[in-house]
């Protein structure tokens, strides 16, 4: 009866691709935040160019809003990793976590960086690792309909579009269309 049971236990258990991982890329460091972001975090999510385009990110956000954000992470498992350049300077966050029995990846970066594909090295790098950990998974994701460069950023990477619906955007007070999408570690691709 005790191999039943722990055969049972290990079928039940949550997937887990292990603690945060520090990345390094070309241009960027990828590494577990720290409470010390919290400036740099709140600075970012400020801007309401932002915070419009995430799903569960309030309007205003503050300094104790990111100190918030960032406690309930240290009690978590899933991946959240601050996107550093330079001198580790904060300038986004690509995260990787469990929701309703699937993995969701999310992302922003600080305007100021758009444009110049860091966030597609970010998510590449964060996201190849944890295929490489969790080869078997699928990542879901999705885009506000009105974020053209987010669904470029996805599609560079191999993300296929699976539907639509409308989700309560927090910083819009407001239901939006969201782009649903979906990728396997076959579907990775290098962005160019």
């Amino acid at each position: 009866m005790t191999a039943l049971v722990q055969d049972c236990a290990r079928h039940v258990a949550r997937p887990d691709p292990g603690p945060c991982p520090v990345i390094e890329t070309a241009r960027l460091t990828l590494r577990p935040h720290r409470l010390s972001d919290a400036p740099a975090i709140a600075e970012s999510l400020a801007d309401f160019q932002v915070a419009r385009m995430l799903m569960r990110v309030p309007a205003p956000f503050h300094r104790q809003d990111a100190l918030d954000w960032l406690n309930r992470q240290a009690l978590q498992a899933d991946w959240a990793l601050a996107i550093t350049s330079g001198d580790d300077v904060h300038i986004g966050c690509v995260g990787i976590e469990l929701r309703g029995g699937h993995w969701h990846v999310g992302y922003w970066l600080n305007r100021f960086y758009w444009g110049r594909g860091i966030m597609s090295e970010a998510v590449h790098a964060a996201v190849e690792r944890f295929f490489r950990r969790m080869p078997g998974a699928t990542l879901h994701s999705g885009v506000f309909a009105d974020n053209p460069a987010s669904l470029k950023v996805q599609e560079k990477l191999g993300f296929k579009i699976t539907g639509c619906s409308q989700v309560f955007a927090r910083a819009r007070n407001a239901m939006v269309a969201h782009i649903e999408t979906r990728l396997t570690a076959e579907d990775l691709r290098r962005p160019n």
